[in-house]
């Protein structure tokens, strides 16, 4: 099975203590795709649904137009997203709030899909840091962002790494399981690809996400399964009923910086 995902992968594992992910590697082609977001800003907020095609077939996935999407929270709010189009579905009045718990519930062709995710307190992303090692002739350049754990264990970031317009971005997961409630030291690193190499000059944007641990354990897994392009199997998914795919309540902080 193979999924598209909307960002080129790069992820790098920089997390000890973690137990070793099996992962399935069946084909699951024709098999629901879901990948929902929800985030401390502004709505509206968005359900992706598709379904998954053979690792062999080109990248066309076939959108899902008649699913019945609602998301909840634990505060007994609820609302059913409209649908939009290309498989996506939005909603329209929904606040989100830290802390709260979320649910989606996704109904398609008599089938049930369920998912949860809890919200985590935001960490501010202070700034960002160049740096670089050079060498002979040829420089590298890493982006360190800056921000303070929070002293209590156990929590989880995902960062997505944009040079200037580019579609391609890389994504990097850290736990503080070796640096808890310490200034961050990791750094960002581009893909492999040479042409999301960082040259001055180029704008960097980064975007740094407090995620919960089941989607951390899903975007870790990647690393196990991506090559850098494309997602070639199914990471643990947090959504019932066999989905593939991920559903994300988290917050985002981000910043910008020019290669020098």
């Amino acid at each position: 099975m193979k999924k598209a995902f909307f960002i080129l992968l790069s992820v790098a594992l920089t997390a000890g203590c973690e137990k070793e992910i099996t992962l399935d590697l069946q084909d699951k082609s024709g098999s629901i795709v879901i990948e929902g977001n929800i985030t401390d800003q502004p709505g509206p907020y968005y359900v992706h649904i598709t379904k998954s095609v053979a690792f062999t077939e080109s990248n066309k996935y076939p959108p899902v137009t008649n699913a019945v999407v609602t998301i909840s929270d634990n505060q007994g709010h609820s609302e059913i997203l409209t649908y939009e189009s290309d498989g996506r579905y939005k909603t329209s009045g929904l606040v989100s709030v830290t802390g709260n718990t979320y649910t989606l519930n996704v109904s398609v062709d008599g089938e049930n899909y369920t998912a949860q995710s809890t919200m985590p307190a935001p960490v501010t992303l202070d700034g960002l840091i160049q740096d670089s090692m050079t060498m002979g002739d040829k420089t590298t350049y890493t982006i360190l962002p800056v921000y303070t754990d929070p002293e209590q264990l156990g929590n989880r970031y995902l960062f997505i790494l944009s040079i200037e317009y580019k579609n391609n971005k890389t994504v990097q997961v850290f736990s503080d399981n070796i640096n808890n409630g310490m200034v961050n030291q990791r750094s960002l690193f581009p893909s492999l690809d040479k042409d999301d190499e960082l040259l001055p000059g180029n704008i960097i944007h980064v975007d740094m996400q407090c995620i919960d641990p089941e989607v951390y354990t899903y975007f870790s897994a990647l690393v196990q399964i991506s090559g850098g392009s494309v997602t070639p199997a199914d990471p643990p998914s947090n959504i019932s009923n066999g989905a593939l795919g991920y559903f994300s309540a988290h917050t985002v902080s981000s910043k910008s910086l020019v290669i020098k």
